[in-house]
Order: C-alpha cells, then sequence, then structure tokens
C-alpha cells in the first residue's frame, strides 16, 4: 500500500473521532509524507497546525495508523502544505473588491469580508474556523475565541463572519460590539434604570460579537452581566465570537468562571503575516484605494514593513504623495518614501542608539564595528556594511550624510546605493529577510 492511499484510509477513519469542523480545519490539507522503519512523517500545512495535531491528536493518529499497518509506529510531524485539488481555503488576494453591503448591523465594516481576507499558510486555521462559524453559527464552535496582535485580522474575520451570515440568512439578528461599548451600555443602563432593555437586547440576539473581550476584566459588574448574556446565548445555541489581543488564559483580572467559559470553546492564535501574505493583503488594500499597484513594487514594501497597520499607513502616504506632487507611482518613489520612513512606535525607536545598531551588525556577521567602518571593499564586510546603512536609514531615520559620517565619512550617494539594493533585495531574498530579523532582535535585546 502506497503513502497516498494508506494516509487516506487514516483519514477516513480519522473523520468518525472528530467533529467535521475540526477535521476540514486541521486535518483535511495533511500528506503521509513517509513511512519507513515504522517512523511515519506527516506533513501539516503550517507550524501552528502541526503543534496542535502533535499535542492534542497524536495518540488517535497513532492507533489508526498502527490498526491499518499493524505495526507499532512512532510519529514526526513536519510542516508540508499540500491543498486539496477540491478544497476551496479562499483567495491568496482579490483583484476586485466587494462593494458594501446594505443594512448592516452597527459597527460592522463593510469590507471586512472573507471575499477581502487575503488567506496563506500561515492564518488559514484561523480562516477554516471563521468560514465553518459563518456557515453553521451555534454549532461549529461555540464560542469561537480569535487572538493575536495589533493588525494580523481579528476584527476583519470577526466581521467576515456577521457579513456572510446576513449574506446566507438575512433575517439573523447579529450584534457587534467592543468591549468599551459593551461597559458604557452597562453603566448607562444602570444609570438611567433601563438594564432590562439593555439584557434583552444582547440576550435575544442570534450572533453576539464581542471584540477586544479583554477590556471588561477587571469590571466586576461589567463581567457579571456578561457571564449571564454568555450563559443565556450558550443555553439557545446562539452562536458567541469573541476577539483578545491575548489568550483567555493571559488576560489579567478576568474571573475564572469566564475564563472557563472562553476555554470551552476553540481558543485560535492568528499568527503575525508573513512576507507572502503581508503583499497579498497589501495588493488588497491598494485595490480598495484606487492604486495600481505592480507586484514587484508591493514585494519591496511588504519586505520592508513587516506591519500591517503600517502598510496601510505607508499606503496612505504614497497616495498623498503621488496626487500632490501629480507625480508617477515608480519603484524610486517607493524607495524614497520607505527611506523616509519612521516607525510609529517612536518611544520604542528613541531608545535604540545608532551604536547598537552598529553593534548588533557587527556580532551577527562576526565582525568588528572597526570594520565596518573601514573603507575596505571586501564582499564579506562591504555586504553588510549596506545592511548597516538600511538599518539606520529605516529603523532610526537618520540622514543619509549622517549615516555617512557614522561609517567612516562616506559619501551619501553611497548610503543612497546601499540602502536601495537592501531595499530591493529584500522582496525576493528569504536569506536576508531572516538575517535582518535576527539583528533586530539583538538590537532589541540591548534595549
Amino acid at each position: 500500500m502506497n503513502t497516498e492511499i494508506l494516509w487516506k484510509s487514516v483519514l477516513e477513519e480519522i473523520k468518525i473521532n472528530v467533529s467535521k469542523a475540526i477535521f476540514q480545519t486541521l486535518f483535511q490539507n495533511t500528506c503521509l509524507v513517509s513511512l519507513q522503519n515504522n517512523v511515519a512523517t506527516i506533513g501539516c500545512p503550517s507550524s501552528y497546525i502541526q503543534g496542535l495535531i502533535e499535542s492534542r491528536y497524536y495518540s488517535l493518529i497513532k492507533d489508526v495508523l498502527d490498526r491499518q499497518t499493524k505495526n507499532n509506529n512512532s510519529l514526526v510531524f513536519t510542516v508540508k502544505f499540500t491543498p486539496k485539488k477540491t478544497e476551496n481555503i479562499g483567495p491568496l488576494f482579490t483583484p476586485e473588491c466587494q462593494p458594501p453591503s446594505k443594512n448592516l448591523p452597527s459597527g460592522l465594516n463593510p469590507f471586512y469580508t472573507f471575499e477581502n481576507f487575503a488567506v496563506s499558510s500561515v492564518n488559514q486555521l484561523p480562516y477554516a474556523a471563521a468560514t465553518a462559524v459563518a456557515k453553521n453559527p451555534g454549532t461549529a464552535y461555540n464560542p469561537l475565541f480569535l487572538w493575536g496582535g495589533v493588525g494580523v485580522g481579528k476584527t476583519h474575520l470577526m466581521q467576515a463572519i456577521a457579513h456572510q451570515i446576513i449574506k446566507d440568512k438575512p433575517q439573523t439578528k447579529i450584534i457587534y460590539c467592543v468591549g468599551e461599548e459593551f461597559t458604557n451600555e452597562i453603566i448607562n443602563a444602570i444609570r438611567s434604570k433601563t438594564t432590562d432593555i439593555f439584557k434583552k437586547k444582547y440576550r435575544l440576539a442570534d450572533v453576539l460579537l464581542l471584540d477586544d473581550v479583554q477590556f471588561i476584566a477587571g469590571k466586576t459588574t461589567v463581567q457579571e452581566e456578561f457571564f449571564h448574556t454568555f450563559n443565556a446565548l450558550q443555553k439557545e445555541n446562539k452562536q458567541i465570537v469573541l476577539t483578545s489581543d491575548r489568550p483567555p488564559e493571559e488576560i489579567a483580572k478576568l474571573e475564572d468562571r469566564l475564563r472557563s467559559r472562553f476555554e470551552g470553546g476553540l481558543i485560535i492564535d492568528i499568527p503575525q503575516p508573513d512576507f507572502e501574505l503581508r503583499t497579498a493583503i497589501l495588493l488588497i488594500k491598494a485595490k480598495q484605494k484606487g492604486i495600481d499597484l505592480d507586484m514587484k513594487i508591493a514585494q519591496i514594501i511588504a519586505a520592508n514593513i513587516d506591519s500591517t497597520r503600517k502598510l496601510e499607513g505607508f499606503l496612505v502616504r504614497l497616495m498623498s504623495e503621488i496626487q500632490t506632487k501629480n507625480i508617477p507611482l515608480t519603484q524610486e518613489l517607493v524607495n524614497t518614501l520607505l527611506g523616509k520612513s519612521l516607525d510609529e512606535s517612536g518611544k520604542q525607536r528613541k531608545q535604540i542608539k545608532p551604536n547598537q545598531i552598529i553593534e548588533a551588525v557587527a556580532q551577527y556577521y562576526n565582525l568588528k564595528p572597526a570594520q565596518l567602518k573601514s573603507s575596505t571593499r571586501v564582499k564579506n564586510i562591504a555586504f553588510p556594511r549596506q545592511i548597516l546603512m538600511y538599518l539606520l536609514r529605516t529603523e532610526l531615520g537618520i540622514p543619509l550624510m549622517e549615516v555617512g559620517n557614522l561609517l567612516g565619512g562616506r559619501d551619501h550617494t553611497t548610503v543612497i546605493h546601499g540602502v536601495e539594493k537592501i531595499t530591493n533585495l529584500l522582496s525576493s531574498n528569504e536569506e536576508l529577510r531572516v538575517d535582518i530579523s535576527g539583528i533586530k532582535q539583538k538590537v532589541n535585546q540591548q534595549i
């Protein structure tokens, strides 16, 4: 029996032992890479899914595989993305954005739909879970708890669920609010003695979407009311979707009974987007803003900016530059703006000193700072020096001439050349992206 046939047989048996949603989310894109000397190497579409399967379903897979092969096997998991031909996990990016829907519940962004959500192996799991909830609200995962950092798409996915449900069942009563709004409503209801109206509003909802649920932590009355609302909705199999910037166990001052209920559903971490996903997101955002962005230019921007919020900010700046100066969108313009761009978190950036970046680059490449500042053009020194120029410009926003002075009195045109070279290489060189990420980690350790 070859590995493909064997794994298909294994999956058929696993399908019987787990829910349909779990199977489609975790197992559908797995494969049996090899089976040699009773060691089965199982391919998973992402490291995140690999971790979930390995920690939760190792015994199940082993039991099924042992039974199928009549051997005592050990399992090894690896990342290998092999999407099925019949599967539709959503577009990497959508060429046309969907028009706003009419009659939306308060607070919903008309563009936060599944069609406008960029999907890759990095965020395939949360996307699959969200679509499963949208298709079967109240039965697939309840509650669905999405958490992650700023700009990873928590709110987008949450609202996409609402849009899909409205599309399929327009009469569904959906309530969307953020934790702060929920808190303020309770306070106002208590003041105006209209708590009954408040309770009726939330407890009669078919779908409740609460964004930034961590905001209610530490507020006794708010948590009390949400606890009873949660119970009332779940008892009636009404769908609850929550987002947070951290998992339930890390939300300080969250009541244990709420934490327990949050953990009773599916908790999914949405990772930071990788280079490919950032490129796709950038193309979608550009399309929404009416910018015809070339793929090469999009890759250069995505390689140099690692935050989705900053990507959107850069697009706004790029559009402003084009419109106010009436100039074409060129790679040279993008390179110039990238060289000038400063981090939004100015407080952290001000703590970093040029010497810290110089030291970090020198350590990373096993060089001495004096070598980076020297006149030698040997490749193993010249290239790290160009990376240093790039980091001094993009991380600290230091003027070109000052960068030149820091590196042994070099001319500003030399600095321009070095910065542009690294900026362009980042769009195609994965090893360089890894190196720069490693250098940044060294810098952060010094702060």
